[in-house]
């Protein structure tokens, strides 16, 4: 039996226990993100400083925005997902798996790279790639595949509106994503690509060749959406509103997008 100073005691003993206990604990796990491959450069500082703010820690996943909606639709165990094209998550909302439309969170654009000492020259635009074309075209044009990939699907739509695409179609190389059609146009084996504007502003792009935006009437807008799925936890909750924030939103545009108001 306990003697008197012993009980004392006890309220703090039972303390340090609970104190010891939570300290065992593992942390909270990361927050599982799903995340278009234009926003690989981007969303890591922005999930960094949301760390450094927070103790919470992000996992992300890039890739294709519709590779990534088919994966959330066979039941990847992601809570958020950021979209390279809205009409993704309109799919899954109607198919019940997501907490509404979400928002947008920023509108991408286009560009034109060329590697260093290829023949395409991005200042000329489109009519610089026309002019390739009738002279014979001397090398491979990468773009994201446009079956799956919103920016794919936006350099088709470019390409097509200057009259280029049909002519093209023996030259194409055509990544998974738009991060990988970027690899290819800078591999050396390519002349260039139409890539994500995201993409080509990071240092590795820059320090391989040049690159210019095409005009943003070229293609339909990349309203890039985002959106809590039907899983989503208090942490995934707090890190979608981290990412309506100024400070993410500065980050964002710093790396070449345009964001809301």
């Amino acid at each position: 039996m306990p003697t008197a100073r012993g009980r004392r005691h006890l309220p703090w003993m039972l303390l340090g226990l609970v104190i010891g206990a939570a300290a065992c604990r593992p942390s909270a796990a990361p927050t599982r993100v799903a995340a278009a491959s234009d926003l690989q450069f981007a969303l890591p500082e922005v999930a960094r400083t949301y760390t450094q703010e927070t103790g919470r820690t992000v996992d992300l996943v890039f890739g294709s925005s519709g590779t990534l909606a088919r994966q959330i639709q066979d039941g990847a165990p992601f809570v958020v997902f950021l979209s390279a094209d809205e009409r993704l998550v309109d799919q899954l909302d109607k198919a019940g798996l997501t907490r509404g439309r979400g928002e947008i969170y920023a509108i991408g654009r286009l560009a034109l790279f060329a590697p260093t000492g290829s023949a395409l020259v991005p200042a000329e635009g489109l009519a610089g790639l026309a002019r390739l074309l009738d002279r014979g075209m001397p090398g491979r044009l990468a773009i994201a595949n446009p079956t799956h990939a919103p920016y794919g699907r936006a350099a088709e739509q470019a390409l097509r509106r200057h009259g280029l695409w049909d002519a093209l179609q023996p030259s194409l190389v055509l990544g998974e994503h738009v991060s990988q059609a970027a690899q290819f146009a800078s591999a050396g084996d390519a002349i260039g690509g139409i890539v994500a504007y995201s993409l080509v502003l990071a240092p590795a792009m820059r320090e391989r060749g040049t690159h210019a935006l095409l005009p943003a009437e070229d293609h339909e807008p990349l309203r890039q959406r985002m959106v809590l799925l039907t899983s989503a936890d208090t942490a995934a909750e707090q890190f979608f509103r981290y990412l309506q924030t100024p400070a993410a939103r500065a980050t964002l545009a710093r790396h070449g997008f345009a964001v809301p108001d």
